[in-house]
């Protein structure tokens, strides 16, 4: 097995070094900006560390394709910005708003092209099936951000279409990641395929946190401005819980401040208080937290099913420090 430290050592040389040269400059410097303000790099660190489960040393047959899920996770937020109207990620100003929409749009494209570049690099024994399974999760995270903005200009959505939209959009993203680690770490079939289900139920448990810190986090250590969900009317697991909870007086009341027009600082912060004050009223927020755990667990028994031991013990750490934020 490879440590943690190692693990951790070994992308932050990855990083540091990971460059993006060519001409005109102005179309490289949003890649090297967003590479430069970091994030959880949760992605390939899941990578590692699933290869490390299987194997005792990195090589750049496990680097690239791991730099790649970042690489490829980055140009979704350069898009997902654009689209969003974000104006921060990270703290720090988003690609469009720091370039512009046109900027964002071609930068992020030469993102999404370097992520295929570096999965090509996967070992020969096993390049097709990353390739495929990196391919078929580009396309599936494209079909989620769809359902993303459809659900905005919808009144409600079920629990179940919600669960399926951030399956897309975020799930599998981070399965392929777990399961990318598993096969180029020369995991049995089984092993990969529970270790994809690991890091899907994974991914939705991630996602449902993020969704309560966007209402109930701490915008410091959040990286973007509170309430962004509710201005924007995305349909978050508070709000399909809330209006699955509410009685119609509340409900109409839900309606009702979402539908408010943000045309101030004054306006915006009215808006998010009004429905924060609604999924109080309905506790929303605590049935968020029990989510996180069923769906963690979720993942926990899907990893149990092929390890145990430090291996197990290994993704149960990791999952711990991935949705521990909302405790």
């Amino acid at each position: 097995m490879i440590t943690e430290s190692h693990i951790d050592q070994a992308l932050e040389s990855l990083f540091e070094g990971l460059t993006f040269s060519g001409e005109p400059a102005t179309l490289y410097d949003p890649l090297r900006y967003m590479i430069a303000i970091g994030g959880k790099r949760l992605r390939p660190k899941l990578c590692l560390t699933a290869y490390g489960l299987y194997k005792d040393e990195l090589n750049e047959g496990i680097l690239d394709p791991a730099a790649a899920l970042e690489v490829f996770h980055n140009f979704t937020l350069i898009h997902d910005d654009m689209m969003d109207r974000s104006p921060l990620r990270r703290g720090v100003p988003t690609v469009w708003k720091k370039w512009n929409t046109d900027q964002a749009l071609l930068s992020g494209d030469v993102m999404c092209i370097d992520s295929f570049r570096r999965i090509a690099k996967a070992p020969a024994a096993v390049l097709s099936d990353v390739l495929d399974l990196f391919s078929s999760t580009a396309a599936q995270i494209c079909d989620g951000q769809q359902l993303d903005m459809e659900f905005e200009s919808r009144e409600e959505v079920a629990m179940s279409e919600y669960m399926q939209m951030i399956g897309l959009k975020t799930g599998v993203l981070i399965a392929c990641a777990a399961k990318m680690g598993a096969l180029i770490g020369g995991a049995p079939q089984e092993d990969c395929d529970n270790i994809y289900q690991y890091g899907y139920q994974l991914g939705l448990a991630f996602q449902v946190a993020d969704d309560y810190l966007d209402a109930f986090g701490d915008e410091k250590v959040f990286g973007k401005p509170i309430g962004g969900d509710i201005v924007e009317n995305k349909k978050s697991w508070l709000t399909t819980r809330a209006m699955a909870k509410a009685d119609e007086g509340q409900r109409q009341s839900l309606l009702a401040a979402m539908q408010l027009e943000v045309t101030s600082p004054e306006t915006r912060l009215e808006k998010i208080q009004r429905v924060k004050d609604i999924y109080v009223a309905l506790n929303v927020q605590e049935d968020a937290k029990y989510e996180i755990l069923r769906l963690t667990g979720k993942a926990m028994d899907a990893a149990a099913s092929s390890l145990s031991g430090i291996r197990l013990e290994t993704l149960r750490r990791f999952a711990d420090r991935l949705v521990g934020r909302t405790q």
